[in-house]
Order: C-alpha cells, then structure tokens, then sequence
C-alpha cells in the first residue's frame, strides 16, 4: 500500500482509442477513483469507439475527445496531453485501451513523481524473465533491437523496452515539452524519450507484466526497426548537438568530432591505397597499412570513450526539482 494521498494531486488518465470497443470499456472500470479524469481520444476510429464509450460508460470522469482525421497515437496523445493540461492535472498516465495494462499498477508509475524521483515512468516488460516468456517470439527479438536504437538516440541508457505505452509525466516537465514537435506516428515513445533527454529529465522504468490475449497489435515491430531507423539516427545526432555542444563542452565533445573523422580518413585512405595497388599490382607497404590502420584504432577508442561518458552522463535530479510550480 502506498503512503500517499493521491487525492492532494490531480491526476487524469489519457487512452488513446482505435478500434479498441472489444476492451476499452473493461479498462475504464478497472481505473482506481482517486483518478480526476479519464481523457478518451477517438482518433478518427472506423469502429467510433468515442461515440461507443459515451453510449456504454456512465463514468462522470470521462472526457471523449473524438479526432475528424486520423493523426496516429502521437497525435492521440498530444490532444490529451493538451487537455489534461487544460484541466490542470499534475500527473497525466497514458494506458492503451486494448487491455494489456493493468490500471492497479497505477501507484508504481505515479509514486516516483510525486515523490520528486523521476519526471516520466514507463513499463519495462523485461524486468521478470519468468514473464517474457509470455511474450510473442519475434516481439521479443524486435523489441530488443529498438531497445538498443533508443538508447543511442535518447540517452536514456538504463531504460529498455522504449515503445511500451504505459507511461506518466509530471505537467511541469510536460509544459516545457514542444508537442507540436513531437512525432505523432508509433515512434511517438521513443521520440517523447529524446525530448525527455533534451530537458535532462529522469526518466524511471516501471516493472510491469503485459496481457497477450486476442487483441491485434497495431504495430508490427520488424517493420518498425526500418521505419524508425531514421528517426533514430536524426534524434541522435541532434542530442549530442544539444548535449555536447550547445548545453556543454568537454573532452567527450571533441572525441565526437575527431573519432569520426580518423575513422572516415582511415576508410578513404584505406579504400584509395588498396584500389591503387590492385590497378598497379605492387603491395602495400607496411608503412601504407599502418597509416590506414592507426587512425582507424583510433578514431573507434574515442568514440567508445565518448559513448562511455554519454553513459555515465545521464540525467540525476529532476527536472522538476528544478523549475517553480505553475
């Protein structure tokens, strides 16, 4: 049992809703009453799953926004995002409506934030290895992958599982997030992880256990490693854009700069060398093989030594602690 008194915070409760008539209603039951609002967001659904849960939920907390275009979870998110914040929440919880969240896990995402421990929680699937076997197979392996692609590109090198949908933000953090900027497609968790990152903000993994019963995933997640390869390598390059050199300068800044350099001179000159040799049949000489070698051996114990300081540099206070109340 938590020691906290939930009701001395406002907390709403964002589902994002497609298709979801098959369970949304049995998620909306299991939510606990010291929740203010329960935001419902109608993307545009062909099954009009807004209209349904007016016309089978007499809940007083739920507020249906219904969408006149498809603009994807992102989009969802920040339509409740936005009307949580018009309804002053200090904590907003994002559960999918499609039942494989238990809403009595509520007090382990929100706890951390009233606590002043963390800015943002999610679920990590991966904690229990008695429970991943659970787990679609391919899932697994593709979730593992985009595991690792989210950590390059958010900084969040301690966090897994980067596209689990069960999640709370503290407002204040929330209100110095750009969402219009955030990406409004299934990259929107990974891409909330990068701007998390930009603000310094703790960010806390949740262990929690997914339901797989008969609901079809929206998302496939092997095509999703390819689709979101590019968002990936765009947000990782412009946080340590942000982070090396326009937050900050240090040794690790200079190491991105010139590891990758000796290792490109080290690649052209290398190529150039052993193409000349072919086309006039003489061997290199080791003096030739050690000036393309050296800089490569080089240019890759610097950019590791610059990845091992991204690790260690990961954010500690909150940034809640750090901004006033509104």
């Amino acid at each position: 049992m938590s020691n906290f008194d939930y009701n001395k915070y406002k907390i709403s409760v964002v589902i994002p809703c497609y298709r979801e008539t098959a369970h949304v209603i049995n998620v909306i039951s299991r939510i606990p009453d010291y929740i203010d609002n329960i935001i419902c967001v109608d993307d545009c659904c062909p099954d009009k799953t807004g209209e349904f849960i007016k016309k089978n939920c007499n809940d007083k907390r739920i507020v249906v926004i219904t969408h006149d275009k498809n603009q994807g979870v992102g989009g969802a998110m920040i339509s409740g995002y936005k009307a949580a914040l018009d309804l002053s929440a200090d904590i907003i919880v994002k559960i999918d409506g499609d039942g494989q969240m238990n809403p009595e896990l509520l007090p382990q995402f929100i706890n951390p934030i009233i606590n002043n421990d963390s800015d943002y929680t999610k679920g990590n699937r991966f904690f229990d290895i008695e429970n991943i076997s659970s787990m679609p197979k391919m899932r697994l392996l593709g979730n593992a992958v985009l595991s690792f692609m989210s950590k390059l590109s958010t900084g969040y090198w301690k966090t897994f599982d980067p596209n689990n949908g069960y999640t709370a933000i503290n407002t204040k953090v929330l209100r110095h997030i750009p969402l219009q900027k955030i990406n409004h497609s299934y990259f929107f968790e990974s891409d909330m992880l990068f701007r998390l990152n930009t603000l310094r903000a703790v960010v806390e993994d949740i262990p929690m256990v997914a339901k797989y019963g008969e609901e079809t995933s929206h998302v496939n997640v092997f095509n999703s490693i390819f689709v979101f390869s590019f968002f990936h390598a765009k947000n990782f390059f412009k946080r340590i854009i942000y982070n090396y050199f326009l937050r900050d300068f240090s040794v690790a800044s200079l190491e991105w700069i010139v590891g990758p350099l000796m290792i490109l001179f080290s690649l052209l000159f290398g190529i150039n060398e052993w193409l000349e040799s072919i086309a006039s049949g003489v061997s290199a000489t080791a003096g030739t093989v050690m000036l393309a070698a050296l800089p490569m051996i080089v240019g890759i114990q610097m950019v590791l030594s610059a990845l091992s300081y991204d690790i260690e540099n990961m954010p500690a206070i909150p940034f809640s602690k750090l901004v006033s109340d509104y």
